[in-house]
């Protein structure tokens, strides 16, 4: 018998972001996500229990109000300055640079256009103001070891640095 998502469970999954409007693929996975279902995770609450009872092959689409997820959009977060005050590396459409408020806290910005004079940054995230779908598949499940439990996802065995061989990934 096929085991079934519920708490304490290692749940492994790939997914794609669909806008609901065009049909056309925002998000995709390159390389499935792993959580302990019932634990704070990455993923909204509406999509973990959808999740809920779910095993191996299931396919599940749960539509979101991105407003809701991330708010509504804010224009005031969007920036176009000369293209010389800009250093070189940056100077791409897609790069995400990360700036400081004056309170020192981060955001990312996403280099959104780009002339021969002007660079635009938006710091809105991508999918504000869009209703998508969530197309999840369920890969694996299976009980979740006492390590992967406490930290709320994955344990990836990497190559030792400075003696710490275990990072959790979630």
């Amino acid at each position: 018998m096929s085991e079934t998502i519920q708490e304490n469970k290692f749940v492994e999954l790939s997914y794609k972001v669909i806008d609901q409007k065009s049909g056309e693929t925002l998000v995709s996975v390159e390389y499935p996500i792993g959580y302990v279902h019932g634990m704070d995770c990455a993923l909204d609450q509406s999509v973990t229990m959808e999740l809920e009872g779910k095993k191996v092959g299931d396919v599940i689409e749960v539509p979101i109000d991105c407003n809701i997820l991330y708010g509504p959009r804010d224009e005031s977060l969007v920036f176009t300055d000369a293209i010389e005050n800009v250093p070189e590396e940056y100077r791409e459409v897609g790069i995400t640079i990360t700036m400081e408020n004056a309170k020192g806290e981060p955001r990312n910005f996403i280099v959104t256009r780009m002339d021969d004079k002007t660079l635009t940054v938006d710091g809105n995230n991508p999918l504000c103001g869009r209703l998508v779908i969530f197309k999840l598949e369920v890969l694996q499940v299976r009980d979740a070891t006492p390590e992967e439990i406490e930290v709320g996802g994955a344990i990836v065995e990497e190559p030792e640095i400075a003696g710490v061989r275990k990072v959790p990934i979630h």
